[in-house]
């Protein structure tokens, strides 16, 4: 059997169970000024059970500036990503009262980039293995455990829970999110019940799936989707175009689920590259995207839908799509 083909039931059962075991290590590095009402705290963690490093980067409203705990969204980053990632999100949010936990997963991070240009694409493969795309999960689960039950606890409402994710980080999303895979014959149920709602960005389909509502009918937490029309992959023995994109959001079982397409870009224009999809379109795909992911927070956290019910007349110029619920 073709190695990227062979599936491994002890793998699946390892990556259903709740991860333990955590080796904590003391804060690294923390960020605030008088200017900010939130701040960034690296944590450096090791899963023990797995023997795998699980850095993260804490984008959190300061203890002044919260009167009470705050909802938590948990960001997977795309292949070749780091903790240090999509700063432009987990910034707003923070500053708006939400904290935003941006993992590393060091099996498919930056570290991809490093060593003999010649065995990258051997790298890639690597990293965009079945056994990567499970431990992806473990990481998120882990992390919020870790989290959840440390020192900074007490500044995060545990029951306002939200995954997301970009590229590879969508997948990962959608899994902890509810999204079911087949294996030699067992469903791989990967879900974290923690996660009341998920933000999709950018997401390629499941890798050797045909029929992606079979994987994403599950999926029935409410879902935000993000792409556009010139969102394409293109690595060495791999293309997907936006309509793949279209297709996952289709394919979810959620009553509750919105589309943004925005018009031209480009698959990296969601990562914190400022030049990406073009000069103009980027700062402005970035504004868009971070005030439409704050409306569907609170819409889906606290039941407020006005922001979000306005936004995509206030961003109709650069947008070729939106679908809401019931459109």
């Amino acid at each position: 059997m073709n190695p990227q083909r062979r599936h491994c039931l002890k793998l699946a059962a390892a990556a259903a169970a709740t991860c333990a075991g955590a080796s904590v290590w003391p804060l690294r590095a923390q960020e605030a000024t008088p200017a900010r009402t939130f701040e960034t705290v690296d944590l450096d963690w090791t899963d023990s059970r797995r023997q795998r490093q699980v850095p993260v980067r804490l984008h959190l409203p300061t203890a002044a500036s919260a009167a009470r705990p705050v909802p938590l969204l948990v960001f997977s980053h795309g292949i070749g990503g780091s903790r240090r990632g999509y700063s432009w999100l987990g910034h707003h949010l923070a500053s708006n009262g939400f904290a935003s936990l941006h993992l590393q997963h060091v099996g498919s991070d930056r570290q991809l980039w490093t060593g003999n240009v010649f065995s990258l694409v051997g790298r890639l493969q690597d990293a965009a293995h079945e056994r990567e795309a499970l431990a992806r999960v473990q990481d998120l689960r882990f992390a919020l455990d870790t989290l959840l039950t440390g020192e900074l606890a007490p500044r995060l409402d545990a029951t306002r829970i939200v995954a997301a994710g970009h590229s590879y980080g969508a997948n990962t999303t959608l899994l902890a999110s509810g999204a079911r895979v087949e294996r030699e014959g067992q469903i791989m149920a990967l879900a974290d019940d923690r996660v009341r709602a998920a933000i999709v960005i950018s997401a390629p389909p499941f890798y050797g799936e045909a029929e992606p509502a079979r994987i994403l009918n599950t999926v029935t937490v409410p879902s935000l989707h993000v792409t556009a029309t010139e969102d394409v992959i293109r690595i060495p023995g791999y293309f997907s175009g936006v309509e793949d994109r279209v297709a996952v959001f289709d394919a979810t079982g959620s009553t509750q689920k919105w589309l943004a397409v925005y018009q031209g870009g480009s698959h990296s224009m969601f990562t914190d590259r400022s030049g990406t999809g073009g000069a103009t379109l980027n700062p402005q795909v970035k504004t868009a995207t971070r005030a439409l992911a704050l409306a569907f927070l609170r819409a889906v956290l606290d039941g407020d839908g006005s922001a979000l019910a306005l936004w995509p007349q206030q961003h109709d110029a650069i947008l070729a799509r939106f679908t809401a619920p019931g459109a």
